[in-house]
């Protein structure tokens, strides 16, 4: 039986994604992500901005962004157990400063996929918006250097099922395969218009 080397192989992706920040544009828009996303501001300000326009659902909306923000605590919990350095690569350098020296599991992907599942479970719209999203701000990590592929894997593992613990107290349930029917009280397998 062969064995791959998961931290090698772990490292050779690292570097295959930093390779693309020195494309036109690409650092620009990974800075601007990272800025986004740190502590979690972006998605905070997306649901915030959700219960101020939403004043039926407020407090689903107040509760899903809890949800969001306690995924991100949770990450940084994780973090300072696990305590694994920032990635170096010797032909890179960083595409921007971090506020943190641990990278296990990324914080900024965590937040993000919370997000998408949380947010997507109220608003037909972020079903189709979050995700991508959330997928560039994870991919931006990568292409910064800050981050292992397996730390933006956690991450999002993290905040995925801290999103679907929550959903239940944010009252948004999230059903498998991210349909809103369960989210809106109606029985699966139906299609209603």
């Amino acid at each position: 039986m062969r064995y791959v080397d998961c931290a090698a192989a772990d490292r050779r992706l690292l570097a295959a994604m930093r390779a693309y920040g020195g494309r036109p544009g690409v650092a620009v828009a990974v800075r601007a992500l990272s800025l986004a996303g740190e502590h979690a501001a972006l998605w905070l300000a997306a649901g915030l901005t959700g219960a101020a326009a939403d004043p039926e659902r407020r407090g689903r909306w107040l509760r899903a962004t809890a949800v969001v923000g306690g995924a991100h605590l949770a990450s940084m919990g994780v973090k300072h157990v696990v305590r694994r350095p920032r990635p170096e690569l010797p032909s890179h350098r960083p595409l921007v400063h971090t506020l943190g020296r641990h990278s296990f599991p990324s914080s900024h992907a965590a937040s993000a996929a919370a997000a998408a599942v949380a947010f997507g479970a109220l608003l037909p719209a972020a079903r189709r918006l979050a995700p991508p999203l959330a997928a560039a701000m994870c991919v931006s990590r990568l292409v910064a250097g800050v981050h292992y592929p397996t730390d933006i894997a956690a991450g999002a593992v993290l905040g995925g099922l801290a999103a679907r613990a929550g959903a239940r107290w944010a009252g948004g349930a999230v059903s498998p395969g991210f349909t809103g029917a369960r989210a809106a009280g109606r029985p699966r397998g139906r299609c209603h218009v």
